[in-house]
């Protein structure tokens, strides 16, 4: 009884101990407290602020696209990835969209469109064979606009390619037959110049440096391009640096070659502009010709009988 009365005892005046101290000290706590949170919110503002400097689909369908791609690729068959794959690689990969993003697109327009389709149909009271004829249409759109928007890409960043390579080769002759590497040529080119070129480039100094040899990059440079151009490029100087041969003779001659079939292409368009023009000469032009020249006879002809 003598010890529970002492532990009583003690508890009470540590308590009464305490509760004195948090009196006395409580404004300094709250002011305490009430700066580590002004400090935590003062860190997490930054964070914030590039967050919603981000836009809308950055920040909101972007992350939701991510959780869906998850479960779309553990469906969708390793055939139609690798090919979704080659197809953004040879498109520039828009957007950094990985396969199993560009099917849920893909699905997500088969599936919206229709939809819509049968929305709009409602207030203007179609028939059913027609909603049903548009609702195919539109599944049908969902399917093909995709990756003909990847071939679309694919095509101007051929283009591009074809365009800019013997400029880009000219500065890497340069380079070369002034003294340095061609790895250091490499790096004058992508500092001097932009484009699809400069960033295919880029990437094949990243991939060096990371330890991949060079003639593997330089083929995944050719492979990724789909330019015969380039492909030829990239052979020439794989087969140089196995022979031994000087690149800057190499690269003079590949530029000199890529120069002559831009100019060719350049010749081969300017010859066909004329057989193009004769569609819109033929629907447009030489009907309001005849309407200008024979109208008023034929007016005339119309009130002699």
């Amino acid at each position: 009884m003598k010890y529970l009365i002492l532990c009583f005892s003690f508890l009470a005046v540590f308590l009464s101990i305490y509760g004195v101290y948090l009196l006395i000290y409580q404004e300094r706590f709250t002011i305490t407290r009430r700066m580590q949170e002004i400090a935590s919110n003062m860190r997490r503002k930054p964070q914030l602020n590039d967050e919603l400097s981000k836009p809308f689909i950055e920040r909101i369908f972007r992350p939701l696209l991510l959780k869906v791609s998850s479960y779309i690729g553990k469906l969708t068959p390793t055939k139609k990835k690798v090919s979704l794959q080659k197809k953004l690689v040879m498109a520039g990969n828009p957007g950094n969209l990985s396969p199993s993003e560009f099917a849920v697109i893909q699905y997500g327009f088969t599936i919206v469109l229709p939809i819509a389709v049968l929305l709009v149909s409602l207030p203007l009271s179609w028939s059913p064979g027609t909603v049903l004829l548009f609702m195919t249409l539109a599944c049908m759109s969902g399917i093909i606009l995709p990756d003909y928007y990847l071939k679309m890409c694919a095509g101007r960043r051929r283009e591009e390619v074809q365009d800019n390579l013997p400029d880009v080769l000219d500065l890497l002759t340069v380079s070369v037959e002034a003294g340095l590497g061609f790895d250091a040529a490499l790096v004058k080119v992508v500092e001097k110049t932009k484009g699809v070129v400069s960033r295919e480039f880029n990437r094949v100094l990243q991939e060096i440096k990371m330890g991949k040899p060079r003639r593997d990059a330089l083929r995944d440079l050719g492979n990724r391009s789909g330019v015969d151009d380039m492909v030829a490029f990239v052979g020439s100087i794989i087969q140089a640096d196995q022979l031994g041969v000087s690149i800057g003779n190499v690269l003079r001659l590949q530029s000199e070659q890529m120069r002559q079939k831009r100019r060719q292409r350049a010749e081969e368009k300017a010859m066909k502009a004329p057989i193009k023009m004769l569609i819109p000469l033929i629907l447009f032009i030489f009907p309001t010709i005849f309407i200008v020249v024979l109208g008023p006879a034929a007016i005339q002809i119309m009130d002699i009988f």
